[in-house]
């Protein structure tokens, strides 16, 4: 599918086995959402990844980015936190996983100066595509539309095509996150409980005391 600054595409894409698909702003917004089906960390006593949250500065971390960008693009309806809001002073937002790979992705995007309101279409896009075709997806762009790849041959059509200036793999990012999550803070959803993550740093250094 493809994005367009001025929601066109000069025709409606059908998704076959050839791609890629050009992301297109008007079609994004009646995708149906599919259920959160795929757990991004262990499942043995784990919480389903539907019921963990992460507050802004663990966002920001395994995001990469800063708090007040994290700010910036919840205010302006960007990227807005789909477990929990602010409602004022003394609330805290809580992010869900998806909306963390979303926060890398747009740095990506904005860094490489991919327009705003493709990136707007795309985060609707990520947003309403189900855990599974997140794992195995590619982003494609020229900076002035975004392609969606789905297959090694759908990337080398459009690099042969000139198309494609830079592509985002959106497994790699996925996985960048979870390994960084995993060694953060976490919230349970339905009780406030913070889920302590495993940081091999603070193990090692723990095994290093007790042998002193």
């Amino acid at each position: 599918m493809r994005i367009t600054g001025d929601g066109t595409t000069g025709g409606t894409p059908v998704r076959s086995g050839t791609g890629p698909y050009p992301l297109h702003g008007g079609a994004v917004g009646s995708a149906h959402r599919q259920p959160e089906s795929t757990p991004v960390g262990p499942v043995d006593g784990e919480p389903a990844p539907e019921q963990v949250g992460y507050r802004g500065p663990t966002a920001c971390a395994a995001a990469g980015i800063t708090y007040r960008q994290l700010d910036y693009w919840a205010r302006t309806g960007l990227v807005e936190p789909s477990v929990r809001p602010a409602y004022g002073s003394g609330t805290q937002r809580l992010y869900s996983f998806r909306d963390v790979v979303v926060l890398k992705i747009v740095k990506r995007f904005l860094d490489t100066g991919v327009a705003l309101q493709n990136i707007r279409t795309a985060v609707r896009h990520l947003h309403d595509r189900d855990l599974a075709d997140l794992e195995r997806m590619t982003l494609m762009s020229d900076g002035a539309t975004v392609y969606e790849c789905t297959s090694p041959d759908q990337v080398v059509s459009l690099l042969q095509g000139g198309q494609g200036v830079f592509g985002i793999a959106v497994g790699v990012v996925w996985r960048d996150v979870q390994s960084a999550l995993s060694q953060l803070h976490g919230e349970r959803v339905d009780t406030g409980e913070t889920l302590v993550g495993h940081n091999p740093t603070d193990e090692l250094a723990a095994r290093r005391n007790r042998a002193v």
